[in-house]
């Protein structure tokens, strides 16, 4: 495809529809009446489409309408994390976002429910098209849902009219939903297919405005009206030059780019991709979005099919919409290396550059006030004789000594814990701070957790926001049966932080129980890659020099270029000790900041809890010195940035 409007867009493609908040069921192969659960995700066709084109490293936008409500705030920033354009985004004051929910019952059967009556989105109207913000785009796509009424009609016509008007092209997806044209009961949600003159005769005066037209077989018959799908592709073309892709699921697609011949096998074929079938459902949308991407990029045909039959296979593998599409990385990964896997949800490279690449965004700094300590703040309130839950309220006052330090800028964080934390959570929530919580027993060695008998159940309690803290004294030279428990305990935690989606951090103590030179961490790291750990972040003690800590980071961008990095922990070291420690690590890039505890608090702890310090004392001395570390740190990252 070829950009007749030069390159000065700021945008790539807005889509233009439905917006809902898809409930996914979680329990597989069961009936929708059966569920028990629900994953909340982003829905829509074009919703779906703006996500997996950003995701692909278009500049995306959608136009559509949301509730005024938490699940319209969703979407919001849904959209926003994931990149998209969201000036389009119109609240509707009056009426409720969409949702629907949905299961998989067997291998392409998947019930669902739409809860769209009235719903924000189909009250989209002219009023709601801005055309300088559809002019700023490359390309829009249409979707046929959006036909169903006169005012959703009459916007998508305005939006073609300005698109038209500036140079754009014009992408029809016709996403033919019976139901949501009145023609089937709410059960038939999934229902592909009812002939009906009415839509036909409407989408067939779409067409000769087209650039790019793609459907399933079906929905080639309702958009011409045609009875078989080599009448409906020729009743098309008469109506436009437009590129049609025929879409066949598990077949692949047909790109026909000019006259159709009475061979329906006479067109531009892409590579497939043998996969198995888990879920039907967006697979439409990610293919979509891959064909997009090699589209208006100006790529082959057949390298355009072959992208979108390759995120078509990543949909169709995983169980949700949106949030399963490939990103860039992921796809062009896949298409370089394949996958050893028919499921590519069980690819565990696959699945790790996806969740490295879509996980939330963080700051590159990270700065962490850590007070998830238990036994020790235990031992100094049963040593004073005060009550431990006394401990709930100092965590809370490390909170607000870590706000006034912070002052609401990106790049602070806290270790908080479940068992006294409870207070300090939702006032480290409101300042911004990340936060990361232990799951380990204090001091276990063997590693254990901590009263957790089933650790993925109970993380699935916590917010999607908080990081899984887990401190392991290992050390390569451990004797062997000692390692292996260790290691698999490891591996259980791995699975589960990544099974319910939250991020891990893993602390390595070795020093303690061994000699700790050069190579006692970076032989640490290696192993525990090998194994398949991959944290997200890991947590390490000062090492004695500069060599030390390249090692270590050489180890890590070797296994895993996708690491958020390293943070530096205290081990209840000096002030000055750390300081020195942070001047050593610095030198490395990997390493962004540090977690450190008793440095700061121990003092305050101890006056606070023994009633010979006041709230603001306490709060005072704690950010008194946690500013002295985030000073000190950052004096050396300066020093040796320069």
């Amino acid at each position: 495809m070829n950009d007749a409007s030069g390159g000065n867009r700021t945008l790539d493609v807005i889509t233009i529809g439905r917006s809902s908040v898809d409930l996914y069921g979680q329990q597989i192969w069961s009936r929708l009446e059966d569920i028990a659960s629900f994953a909340k995700s982003v829905g829509g066709c074009p919703s779906n489409i703006a996500i997996g084109t950003a995701r692909l490293g278009l500049r995306s936008g959608v136009v559509t309408r949301v509730g005024d409500e938490q699940m319209g705030r969703f979407i919001r920033e849904q959209m926003a994390r994931e990149g998209v354009s969201t000036a389009g985004i119109a609240t509707d004051k009056e009426r409720l976002t969409a949702l629907v929910l949905l299961a998989v019952e067997d291998e392409g059967v998947s019930p669902m429910i739409f809860y769209r009556t009235d719903c924000a989105d189909m009250a989209l109207s002219e009023a709601d098209i801005d055309e300088s913000f559809i002019a700023s785009a490359r390309a829009i796509v249409v979707t046929g849902t959006h036909f169903s009424r006169d005012n959703t009609d009459a916007a998508q016509r305005k939006a073609i009219r300005i698109a038209r008007a500036a140079g754009s092209k014009v992408v029809f997806d016709i996403d033919y939903r019976p139901n949501l044209w009145g023609l089937a009961g709410h059960a038939a949600g999934f229902e592909r297919y009812v002939k009906s003159d009415r839509v036909s005769e409407r989408l067939r005066t779409v067409l000769p405005d087209c650039d790019l037209v793609i459907g399933t077989e079906e929905e080639i018959r309702i958009a011409s009206g045609a009875d078989d799908v080599l009448g409906a592709l020729k009743a098309i073309r008469a109506l436009t030059p437009a590129t049609i892709v025929l879409k066949r699921g598990a077949m692949g697609c047909i790109v026909y780019d000019g006259p159709i011949s009475d061979d329906l096998e006479a067109g531009v074929v892409g590579d497939g991709f043998p996969i198995e079938v888990y879920n039907v459902l967006g697979a439409g949308d990610a293919f979509m979005s891959g064909f997009l991407r090699g589209w208006l990029k100006g790529e082959a045909l057949k390298t355009c099919a072959t992208w979108a039959n390759a995120c078509g296979a990543f949909a169709v593998s995983r169980l949700l919409c949106a949030p399963e599409y490939p990103t860039w990385p992921e796809l062009t990964h896949f298409l370089e290396k394949g996958s050893t896997e028919r499921a590519l949800r069980k690819d565990a490279d696959l699945a790790h550059i996806h969740w490295a690449t879509t996980r939330r965004e963080e700051s590159n700094e990270l700065l962490a006030f850590a007070i998830d300590h238990r036994s020790q703040l235990e031992a100094v309130a049963d040593r004073l004789g005060v009550p431990r839950q006394r401990i709930d309220a100092l965590k809370a006052l490390a909170v607000e000594a870590a706000a006034r330090v912070a002052k609401g800028r990106p790049g602070f964080g806290m270790l908080l814990d479940s068992t006294y934390g409870q207070k300090a959570f939702p006032r480290a929530a409101r300042e911004g701070f990340w936060i990361g919580r232990p799951v380990e027993k204090p001091g276990s060695r063997p590693l254990d957790f901590d009263h957790l008998a089933d650790l993925g159940s109970h993380l699935v309690e916590w917010p999607v926001g908080h990081t899984v803290k887990c401190l392991c004294f290992y050390h390569p030279d451990d004797p062997a049966e000692l390692k292996a428990e260790q290691e698999r305990t490891l591996l259980r935690l791995n699975d589960a932080a990544r099974t319910v989606g939250r991020e891990l951090l893993v602390e390595i103590i070795a020093g303690k129980h061994g000699p700790l030179d050069e190579t006692t961490i970076p032989r640490v790291l290696a192993r525990l890659y090998d194994l398949g750990i991959r944290p997200d972040w890991w947590k390490l003690e000062p090492q004695k020099n500069v060599a030390a800590w390249r090692a270590i980071e050489s180890e890590i961008r070797a296994r895993d270029p996708f690491c958020r990095g390293i943070v530096v922990l205290g081990l209840e070291a000096p002030e000055h000790e750390l300081v020195e420690a942070f001047a050593a690590a610095a030198t490395s890039p990997l390493v962004k900041g540090f977690a450190v505890g008793r440095t700061i608090f121990a003092e305050a702890a101890e006056g606070w809890l023994s009633g010979k310090m006041s709230d603001e004392a306490a709060v005072a001395d704690m950010a008194r010195k946690f500013e002295k570390l985030v000073a000190a740190w950052r004096s050396v990252r300066r020093t040796e940035a320069a």
